[in-house]
């Protein structure tokens, strides 16, 4: 299963084609759409997400509320497109529609793509790198996600999602019954954090930095419940899971790190108190007295809970803008300002589910199959029923 993205910030639409989507499976407009609401929501967003609402159309692949097996293709259009027609649109411009449309980006912003995507594309317009290198192209990618989720749902796999850290605030209280309760108390939370005290200095930590014009980052988790034992391999480098879960988190937009379970905290303990000790019985079949791994063991999943946890920076487009050089001139200048987000750790949180529920959607198919959805929750089954016994 893979999909592929395309579309500009600004532009009429953004697309997303997912290939190898078993059929057989109930999709409908409005089970991608909530997902697309998630991500559109929480505290610190900026304008566009009042101009925009973001809704899906499935165009191939789905005939009747049903997958049939072929390419899914499924479209965002971007509302605000009308007032960027001409700036945004495929066709040539006459001399006076250019001479209309002076509107160059030459200054570079710092942490942004624009001065490394212009050097390599060989744009002096750097309009034509920051469209396509907005995280604007996540929408289509929760689209994608929310697709592989209700994959995994069938299969009794489950995906949440929370916030842990917002501009150094750190939740402690992150206790939680299950995923369902753990996305029930999310939702509530305008910055998706399950503790209720620490939300309110996230909150406050927020409106600080957009009164001073900056930006904060923070901490996501992410916890899937009911991968079976063995998904991934140990075989070979870039069949291991736990490389695919680490570089899809970094794929999405400002994300500088990544860790699972424990993760950095096993270089300050004795292996005593890492590993996780081994235990069975006759219900549950093989578990583990502990989670420190992640859910993750030799590049395959262990059956516990995966647990990884990314890093978002602060977003780099500032409203009090750092300096620059103008690549026309060579003259130092404070970097442009574009339409942001003063934090968007809560919707990043939403994104990082989407990028993980893919990836181990991808994983699950190729150990149990593709072809029909029935098919593949036959072989789930058996396979849990092998584990357990094994």
């Amino acid at each position: 299963m893979r999909y592929l993205t395309a579309g500009e910030s600004h532009g009429p639409q953004l697309t997303t084609i997912l290939e190898g989507v078993p059929a057989g499976l109930t999709l409908t407009a409005d089970m991608i759409n909530e997902q697309l609401a998630r991500r559109q929501k929480g505290y610190g967003r900026g304008r566009r997400m009042q101009i925009e609402k973001d809704e899906v159309q499935i165009l191939s692949g789905v005939r009747h509320g049903k997958t049939i097996g072929a390419p899914i293709t499924l479209v965002v259009t971007n509302r605000d497109f009308k007032h960027w027609k001409k700036i945004m649109g495929a066709a040539p411009l006459s001399k006076e529609e250019q001479d209309e449309v002076k509107r160059q980006i030459t200054r570079p912003r710092p942490g942004h793509a624009d001065l490394n995507g212009a050097i390599k594309y060989g744009h002096r317009d750097m309009r034509n790198v920051l469209e396509r290198s907005s995280a604007r192209e996540t929408t289509v990618r929760v689209a994608a996600g929310a697709v592989a989720r209700i994959i995994l749902a069938e299969l009794g796999i489950n995906i949440g999602g929370h916030v842990l850290e917002i501009g150094g605030v750190r939740a402690e209280n992150v206790h939680y019954d299950n995923i369902e309760d753990l996305q029930k108390r999310t939702e509530a939370s305008p910055v998706r954090c399950l503790d209720e005290a620490a939300a309110e200095k996230m909150m406050k930590a927020i409106d600080d930095a957009k009164a001073q014009g900056d930006s904060i980052g923070g901490i996501v988790e992410v916890i899937a419940e009911g991968m079976p034992i063995g998904v991934g391999s140990y075989v070979h480098y870039d069949r291991k899971l736990d490389s695919k879960l680490a570089g899809a988190i970094l794929s999405i937009n400002a994300f500088k790190g990544v860790e699972i379970g424990v993760g950095f905290e096993a270089a300050h303990k004795p292996g005593s108190l890492v590993h996780d000790e081994i235990m069975w019985d006759e219900e549950n079949g093989y578990t583990r007295k502990t989670n420190n791994a992640g859910g993750l063991e030799g590049g395959m999943s262990t059956g516990m809970p995966i647990v990884i946890r990314g890093v978002m920076k602060p977003i780099p487009t500032l409203y009090k803008p750092l300096n620059s050089v103008d690549i026309d001139t060579k003259e130092p200048f404070q970097a442009s300002i574009e339409r942001s987000d003063s934090c968007a750790v809560p919707a990043a949180s939403v994104v990082a589910e989407a990028a993980v529920a893919w990836e181990l959607a991808v994983a699950v198919l190729e150990k149990f199959g593709h072809d029909q959805i029935g098919q593949i929750q036959e072989n789930i089954n058996q396979y849990r029923a092998y584990t357990k016994n094994f």
